[in-house]
């Protein structure tokens, strides 16, 4: 199967590279290697590298297992929790009476 490559607007491709410093701040914090967290997350040294770059084009899996080896799984609940946009329209359909 042929993937398409993802292409990513400089403003949301600064978004990546923030939650990938965020990343390596917090695998520094805990004084832990690369080698440490990629053998520990299961995943490549150069994944880990792509990672703390923001990398998009790496699995949402390896992202998972790496928050989850530095203790920080629970952040992935906070992608798209607050959809304020979707409860607004969700709001505006129930005041059409549809």
């Amino acid at each position: 199967m042929i993937r398409k490559k993802q292409i990513l607007f400089p403003k949301h491709q600064q978004i990546l590279d923030q939650v990938g410093e965020n990343i390596r701040l917090a695998r520094k914090r805990r004084k832990l290697t690369t080698i440490q967290v990629a053998d520990r997350a299961g995943i490549d040294r150069t994944t880990l590298y792509n990672i703390e770059k923001g990398s998009g084009s790496v699995s949402m899996a390896a992202y998972f297992n790496t928050l989850r080896v530095l203790g920080l799984q629970n952040d992935f609940l906070k992608l798209a929790a607050d959809d304020e946009f979707g409860r607004k329209l969700q709001d505006l359909d129930l005041i059409g009476g549809k």
